[in-house]
């Protein structure tokens, strides 16, 4: 195999086992370049490594995806095979079979992989909207904020952060194990995305106590029910937070208005320097985040944006516009704009 032959191979093969680990939409694989290859005689190769980087992959055996989607993904990739005429692969077919025996549950995992070679697992709902909150699976504005603190981990190393509305924890996950922050304190409202969030802490190796700000001995990672609407300033001081983040939360205008009452606390906190705060958010409408900076204005917050970063570590939709916002609380501070 020539090297540009090689490289070529290696691109898609890491571009399947990521997007199978993550659960990506099945039209977003790279089908059309696999075809391609599939017409070279090491095409059967390529198969087989595909199905040993994703199906048969050690995180996903030890942490099973839905099981629909699993074989929806065989399914297509054996019409591909077929489609080829070449000797019949076994494996495939029996990794097929052993999935149409599997029974779908209503949480699957989810796994995204690492610089360093590890990886975030997370357990979510099949359903976009289950138990009345959207928070129970991970949005594209989380793994590119994600992404922006592994490529920039200095802004967290060493830090206490406090991440607001947590949801199923892939961005605060993603920084606790390439970051190294002093302390992490995840936090959302809703009952059942809090029991879904302590156990993807649990899930991805962390220890997990109650909060005690005041204990020297407390835990480096931490849940906590956190209210917008109920939250007072006392104890948003009580976390001692040096950095916040928030990943997709700008959904609504009355969310959005939330959001912004809790930075103005933040704000008016009595501390020696105050929080440097990253707002990351998917603009879905030409209305989306104008309320946000608006409100940011007339609240004396200050605000830029955060260049945006080239290369995907992990897989979320090309055509997304994310942006990420960095806040300077309180106007004795200049940001450029």
């Amino acid at each position: 195999m020539a090297p540009e032959d090689h490289e070529g191979a290696t691109s898609l093969l890491q571009s399947f086992e990521r997007r199978f680990l993550a659960a990506r939409a099945l039209p977003s694989f790279p089908w059309q370049s696999l075809e391609e290859k599939l017409r070279e005689p090491s095409g059967s190769e390529l198969l087989l490594a595909i199905l040993q980087k994703t199906v048969k992959h050690p995180v996903c055996v030890q942490h099973l995806p839905s099981v629909k989607y699993a074989r929806c993904f065989l399914s297509k990739l054996i019409k591909k095979h077929e489609a080829v005429p070449t000797e019949p692969l076994d494996a495939l077919y029996e990794a097929l079979a052993e999935v149409l025996m599997a029974k779908e549950s209503s949480q699957c995992h989810r796994s995204y992989l690492l610089p360093s070679g590890d990886s975030v697992t997370l357990s979510e709902s099949t359903a976009i909207v289950s138990h009345g909150t959207t928070g129970l699976v991970t949005w594209d504005a989380a793994l590119y904020l994600a992404e922006w603190a592994i490529k920039n981990p200095a802004a967290f190393t060493d830090r206490t952060v406090l991440e607001l509305g947590s949801g199923a924890g892939l961005t605060g996950l993603a920084i606790c194990k390439a970051c190294y922050p002093r302390a992490f304190i995840f936090s959302d409202c809703h009952g059942q995305v809090l029991e879904q969030l302590r156990g993807n802490v649990l899930l991805n190796g962390f220890s997990l106590e109650l909060y005690t700000p005041t204990d020297p001995s407390s835990p480096k990672v931490t849940v906590t029910e956190l209210d917008w609407d109920e939250v007072t300033a006392a104890q948003l001081s009580a976390f001692q937070a040096d950095v916040v983040i928030a990943a997709d939360v700008l959904y609504c205008g009355e969310v959005t208005l939330s959001l912004v009452r809790v930075l103005k606390m933040l704000s008016a906190c009595q501390r020696k320097n105050d929080p440097v705060v990253y707002v990351a958010y998917t603009i879905r409408s030409q209305d989306t985040g104008k309320l946000f900076i608006t409100e940011l204005e007339r609240a004396g917050i200050y605000w830029e944006e955060v260049p945006p970063h080239a290369g995907q570590l992990f897989p979320y939709e090309e055509h997304s516009a994310i942006v990420i916002l960095k806040l300077v609380l309180n106007g004795r501070h200049s940001v450029g704009r």
